[in-house]
């Protein structure tokens, strides 16, 4: 199913077709593929080149322990779908910089990066992918042995596009609705908060 967003202002394709579906077809990812995706996520940005960000990776047909492991840590709800997706991935944030081990405050933002990057890789191979708040970072934690200094943030779910014949009926209708976004208007700031920039005007 394709979803273009309706877009205000002229964005790359790729940005505009991306979305986030419930209905996976189970078919695992060849290796390659999967090695493409964490390519993209290993060149993204981060603050100090620090690349925090690990990931606990669960493909179909290559570690099918793991890729049970994570999608436990799911709250039913998103197990019901992700159940489907045959590549679960667990982004985790180390809380430190290695060269001094002082706090570093960008590392969840630089997690977000890297996952985005594998996002759009994906969708550049006409594959879907999901991120995932809806898990229990305790039990990620006790499951993979996560250790202190690192964060567990989110789980995505990666595969190519499904008919969601086997999802009921009120998680299947979850694709079919409209998607939307706030406007420019509000997210955009000028000289003072809450006040819109001139651009807009």
């Amino acid at each position: 199913m394709d979803k273009p967003a309706s877009v205000d202002h002229p964005i790359l394709p790729l940005i505009q077709n991306r979305w986030s579906p419930v209905a996976f077809d189970p078919e695992p990812l060849s290796r390659e593929t999967v090695l493409s995706l964490f390519e993209a996520a290993r060149w993204a940005a981060s603050c100090f080149n620090e690349q925090p960000w690990r990931y606990v990776v669960g493909a179909k047909g290559h570690d099918d322990g793991v890729w049970q492991g994570v999608l436990d840590t799911l709250v039913p709800a998103n197990q019901a779908w992700a159940q489907h997706a045959p590549l679960l991935c667990l982004g985790v944030a180390r809380q430190t910089f290695t060269r001094n081990d002082k706090p570093n405050r960008h590392a969840g933002y630089d997690v977000g990066q890297a996952t985005t990057t594998l996002v759009l890789q994906a969708a550049s191979m006409g594959l879907v992918a999901h991120q995932m708040a809806g898990f229990d970072p305790a039990a990620a934690r006790e499951r993979f042995a996560i250790p202190e200094g690192f964060e567990p943030m989110a789980v995505t779910a990666v595969g190519r596009p499904g008919s969601g014949e086997a999802l009921d009926e009120k998680t299947r209708s979850r694709d079919e609705g409209p998607r939307g976004r706030r406007p420019l208007g509000e997210l955009l700031v000028g000289e003072a908060w809450g006040t819109p920039p001139g651009l807009l005007a």
